[in-house]
């Protein structure tokens, strides 16, 4: 039904800002931003794990007491034993918290209690969306590759929330290598923590220095920005309830605003992109994946 309720949820912050800017961001969001979930925990490095540990239960206590759901989101990336300890006291400790598996791992770990799945585990058909729910899976964050036919598709497995990422730059790929590092000329077990130097990534260009790509870390994201405002009409009315915003450097409360506005129908889509792309002017808006082109373009609909 597209009048059934739309759940917006922030996503974890993929890169490393700074302990302090990062705590005060949640408070922010706490305190003003319209959105029902939130979600915390580091995705990327493991490495950036201590800087924020000590403000987590501050920063739990303020969004609880506005009334926001809080997911603890696990690593996209198990390395080595220390990593794979961390998610299973992740996955083994977290309740009464709902904990999102970004990982196989953590999904196995998790498995017969109800989690969610994040857009880092492939699920690109109705049977592997069906095992999962069957593992104890009651939401998942679908794939950012995945054209609107896919998650028609999708949408048709019952009892399991699909949530779709609908505003921020695209995570495209992980390596166990650090080319942030490496761009700065260091090791990565060295790194100094090169990444954040770059609040919003690095930017990667081609031989024409044109923007490419965007590199987080270990992590490869895309130079442009997603926005989906032309189609959360069409997607509520398949069957997506929950929509992700993933956290850049701007005004997110901001961005959080544009979006509620639109799922409550007081903006036009047209309004809201021209709002969007003046609250974040560094990357272009970007569509192209859910009609199933490339991801890069900004396909107008009609």
């Amino acid at each position: 039904m597209p009048d059934a309720p739309a759940v917006l949820t922030l996503g974890p912050v993929l890169f490393h800002w700074p302990a302090a800017a990062l705590r005060d961001f949640y408070f922010r969001i706490a305190d003003e931003a319209p959105v029902e979930t939130v979600h915390l925990g580091e995705v990327v490095c493991s490495k950036r794990l201590p800087f924020f540990a000590p403000h987590l239960p501050e920063v739990i206590e303020r969004l609880q007491a506005a009334g926001k759901e809080v997911v603890l989101s696990s690593l996209a990336l198990v390395m080595d034993k220390r990593e794979a300890a961390s998610m299973a006291e992740l996955c083994g400790d977290a309740e009464p918290f709902l904990v999102e598996a970004n990982d196989m791992a953590a999904v196995g770990l998790l498995a017969g209690r109800p989690h969610a799945v994040g857009p880092f585990v492939n699920v690109y058909n109705e049977a592997t969306l069906a095992w999962l729910k069957s593992n104890g899976a009651v939401r998942v964050c679908l794939p950012v590759e995945l054209p609107e036919s896919s998650i028609r598709t999708l949408a048709a497995v019952e009892n399991v929330a699909l949530e779709l990422m609908v505003w921020g730059r695209l995570p495209l790929a992980l390596s166990a290598r650090c080319y942030h590092a490496r761009a700065h000329g260091r090791r990565k077990d060295d790194c100094r923590f090169a990444c954040g130097e770059d609040p919003d990534g690095m930017d990667v260009t081609t031989l024409d220095g044109e923007p490419f790509l965007t590199v987080n870390g270990i992590q490869t994201m895309s130079h442009s920005c997603v926005s989906l405002a032309h189609r959360l009409e069409e997607l509520r009315a398949v069957g997506v309830r929950r929509f992700r915003l993933s956290p850049q450097s701007c005004d997110m409360v901001a961005v959080a605003h544009v979006f509620r506005a639109l799922l409550d129908r007081a903006l036009d889509a047209e309004e809201a992109e021209a709002r969007l792309a003046a609250l974040f002017p560094t990357a272009p808006l970007s569509n192209g994946f859910l009609f199933g082109r490339e991801g890069v373009l900004h396909v107008r609909p009609g």
